[in-house]
């Protein structure tokens, strides 16, 4: 789902060289081919980033070059409606690696935090928070949790975190590299593995994942876990024995919660 969070008018396309690798190799089957490749015509360097940051997307890189061949003809103008294209479509990508003050204050982000309160005691525990964004749900758990490791493949947004630890004078809050599909823990590692508006694009290996950080006894949480369309990865944890709620999202309505005791 497009967003439009940041206003591209101004910004660079170089800000593509802030982004991640994971990030970069979302790109094929997402971006809009033909302005892609009127963009980094204009923009070798950005191009040069792409294949030396994520070599994996060379063939892709390529395919579109040829499909889509240069023209002596392209004005100044039409590049920069390319490159806002671009811009636009990657707008939430942007708003990580340029300003997360913007993400931090969207209004879905200002739900009552009891709702994550009640699922589970923090007190004391060994807290794993996947996909942690500018920190909605870590700084939740850090109010009274043994330690929270914010996993969040994007620099800034650890960053972000760490900073913003400090200034609330949570000591326990570390920010770390690492995706839903492969956090960097040993196996029963923590007490509770939670996550928000991460969960469902490879639910088995997202699922595996999270099982294997997690103590028996422990809990997996969800929250928020899905919204009323989201059918698919509903009927996936449902299967798999999560109990469900569902409460309010300012501005965005209706979303389910998951939780899970791990036996």
């Amino acid at each position: 789902m497009s967003v439009n969070w940041i206003d591209v008018t101004n910004l660079s396309f170089n800000n593509l060289l802030l982004l991640e690798r994971v990030q970069l190799s979302w790109f094929p089957g997402w971006l809009p081919e033909e302005q892609l490749a009127i963009a980094l015509r204009a923009n070798p360097t950005v191009e040069w980033y792409l294949r030396h940051k994520c070599p994996e997307s060379i063939p892709w890189l390529d395919h579109l070059q040829s499909t889509h061949k240069s023209s002596s003809s392209t004005t100044p103008e039409q590049i920069r409606q390319a490159e806002l294209k671009i811009l636009n479509t990657i707008n939430d990508l942007l708003v990580y690696v340029v300003d997360p003050t913007i993400y931090d204050a969207q209004p879905f982000l200002g739900w009552d935090s009891d709702e994550l309160r009640k699922l589970t005691d923090f007190n004391g525990k060994i807290v794993i928070d996947i996909g942690s964004g500018t920190g909605r749900l870590v700084f939740v758990a850090a109010e009274s949790a043994s330690v929270v490791f914010a996993v969040e493949l994007a620099n800034n947004l650890r960053r972000y975190i760490k900073q913003k630890a400090q200034e609330l004078k949570l000591p326990n809050v570390y920010p770390v590299d690492g995706l839903i599909t492969d956090l960097p823990f040993p196996a029963g590692f923590s007490d509770i593995t939670m996550g928000g508006h991460v969960f469902g694009d490879l639910p088995e290996a997202e699922y595996a994942e999270m099982m294997r950080v997690t103590k028996s006894g422990g809990m997996l949480i969800l929250c928020p876990g899905s919204s009323l369309t989201d059918t698919n990865a509903h009927e996936f944890l449902a299967s798999h024995s999560f109990s469900w709620s569902v409460f309010e999202e300012p501005q965005d309505g209706t979303k389910r919660k998951y939780w899970k005791q791990v036996e």
